[in-house]
């Protein structure tokens, strides 16, 4: 008698299940940052054109001159003022249109991930990018040209409770100005659709975003001129990030900076969402 044929079994393979979102915002996050340290020399410039600038304004043989731009803060801020600016304008702007035109935003519309997390992912490298920005600079202040935070404190002795206060109050009003630029830079990135023509205009617009706001506290051009220099987008970030390195000196003028650098950022925010494209026309 035969034996009887062994019964066949065929494996089957567990369901496919959707990514959970956290896992999307996490792949995303980690391939955004792979991307930002790989362009070393995008990296090098944010964080060695704010140095320089710093050390121009305190340093340097043309101090004498700046000194009628305003107090440390003032200069400190400058510095991270155009630090950001160059991080959001020339380099989140042409990362995106760039990517655009090689259909990077195309490919990703069709994964699971929601839009909201694809554009989220990248500011918040940016926001990185910016806060790192801000410690090289801060540190570098501290030991080229001697400053640091509440150095012009009303109190004799702040304590060590105080500086902590100042440099967290700091990295907050970094993260609001750093919205401010983004937001700026997420327009420009809706307006133009070409990567080459936005380089153009971005650079256009990166000058006055940073030189107007200089002349906040100056009345070297007339007061009319000064008025708009802190009232720009520039200028209120500078103001904004004068009072929170000194938290002694935060006034109504640094309440308006915070309103008004909050109203660039929703203003500037809802061009870029409202015509933003996808892809390449």
């Amino acid at each position: 008698m035969s034996e009887p044929s062994a019964v066949k079994t065929r494996s089957v393979s567990p369901p496919l299940r959707a990514p959970a979102l956290s896992e999307i915002f996490r792949a995303l996050l980690e391939a955004d940052f792979t991307v930002q340290l790989r362009n070393n020399r995008a990296l090098l410039l944010s964080f060695a054109l704010p140095v320089v600038v710093l050390y121009a304004l305190f340093a340097s043989p043309a101090f004498k001159r700046a000194i009628v731009l305003g107090d440390p803060e003032f200069k400190v801020a400058a510095a991270l003022t155009l630090g950001m600016a160059s991080i959001a304008i020339l380099g989140y702007s042409m990362t995106v249109a760039r990517d655009r035109e090689k259909g990077v935003f195309q490919r990703l519309r069709v994964t699971p991930a929601p839009t909201w997390v694809i554009m989220a992912s990248r500011l918040l490298v940016q926001v990185a990018a910016n806060l790192a920005t801000a410690l090289v600079v801060l540190v570098a202040a501290h030991l080229f040209v001697g400053y640091t935070v509440f150095q012009n404190a009303d109190s004799n002795s702040p304590g060590l409770e105080d500086y902590l206060v100042a440099y967290l109050l700091t990295f907050i009003c970094v993260i609001f100005s750093s919205a401010l630029f983004l937001s700026v830079g997420q327009a420009l990135a809706g307006l133009v659709q070409s990567a080459d023509t936005l380089n153009a205009v971005g650079r256009i617009a990166y000058l006055p975003l940073f030189a107007l706001g200089l002349f906040g506290q100056s009345t070297v051009f007339g007061t009319t001129f000064e008025l708009i220099s802190r009232w720009s987008p520039g200028g209120t970030v500078e103001t904004l990030l004068s009072g929170a390195m000194n938290p002694a000196s935060w006034n109504s003028d640094t309440w308006l900076a915070l309103a008004a650098s909050t109203v660039y950022t929703v203003v500037f925010a809802g061009i870029g969402i409202r015509w933003f494209q996808w892809g390449a026309r």
